[in-house]
């Protein structure tokens, strides 16, 4: 397997965790702190610092540290194009017949 192919890999296995894939939709709509994201999600600080963590370690996110707060937003903008050609696929296999 190639270094781009494990990678991908890694990703697919991360957007398999639906808070990691709705903090990601959160954050295509712009940066936000840990807490932020545990009141829109409703869910602990806890297990969105938890989620952050894993996302950042497959480089999907990053943060800036203002003050003693840290904002997380997108590693890259691409990902937005990326998440909606995923949903557009998933809309067109819910109404497809066999």
């Amino acid at each position: 397997m190639s270094e781009t192919q494990y990678r991908a890999s890694r990703f697919c296995r991360v957007l398999g965790n639906p808070t990691a894939y709705q903090i990601l939709k959160i954050l295509c709509e712009g940066a936000r702190t840990p807490s932020q994201l545990a009141r829109e999600i409703g869910l602990s600080t806890q297990a969105i610092c938890d989620t952050l963590r894993n996302l950042r370690q497959v480089d999907l996110v990053r943060y800036d540290t203002i003050k003693q707060n840290k904002i997380y937003f997108l590693k890259e903008k691409i990902l937005i194009k990326v998440l909606a050609t995923l949903e557009e696929y998933a809309e067109r296999m819910r109404f497809k017949r066999y």
